[in-house]
């Protein structure tokens, strides 16, 4: 099964972690086809079986041990990121001209309460969709608030998430496609969205 780990807490705050590592790590699991896209920790491999959380939690435990520090992977699939890829959960003309959209990457879907708490803290430059195990967010300008809003999240959630910009699942989406050779370095990442 093709599949990318979303990582979180991977080359912020001081902790650096190079990309070849993760990928000898990923290897050294029992993972196959073992690629990486930009260095905010996205590891795509094949597994040969096994349930997402208990993917998950075999990823986790192996990078807590080799890296000294907890780091928490969202994994989906190939045809996950292609529907997340293609989800539009915003009006067009919003979209268009946003300074910049993201996919926030949960581990499981919200509960009505969860998710009334989430779109609760939409505002006039942020605005906020939730689908399963998505957080969608559209940001019109760049700003302190905004900047804070995933930490927001999570602190009203009490639950990790990781972020990326769409134009990163898009390319993640590509470098996941049937007729890309597994292993095969991607395309240069390109400019966010911006208007």
């Amino acid at each position: 099964m093709r599949s990318v780990a979303f990582l979180r807490a991977v080359n912020v705050g001081g902790r650096v972690v190079k990309m070849d590592r993760l990928r000898v790590l990923f290897s050294e699991i029992g993972f196959s086809g073992v690629s990486t896209h930009i260095a905010s920790g996205n590891v795509l491999f094949t597994a040969a079986r096994g349930r997402a959380g208990d993917l998950e939690r075999k990823i986790e435990t192996a990078l807590g041990k080799a890296l000294g520090f907890e780091v928490a992977a969202f994994l989906r699939t190939r045809a996950e990121v292609e529907a997340i890829a293609a989800r539009q959960p915003f009006p067009a003309a919003d979209a268009a001209a946003a300074h910049a959209l993201y996919v926030g990457f949960l581990k499981e879907p919200l509960s009505p309460d969860q998710a009334r708490a989430v779109l609760g803290l939409a505002g006039a430059n942020d605005l906020l969709a939730v689908h399963g195990r998505e957080v969608h967010w559209l940001c019109r300008e760049r700003s302190p608030k905004s900047i804070a809003l995933p930490g927001r999240i999570e602190k009203a959630l009490r639950l990790p998430a990781t972020f990326r910009n769409v134009t990163t699942v898009g390319q993640i989406r590509d470098l996941l496609a049937p007729d890309r050779p597994a292993g095969r370095p991607g395309p240069a990442p390109a400019a966010p969205v911006r208007a």
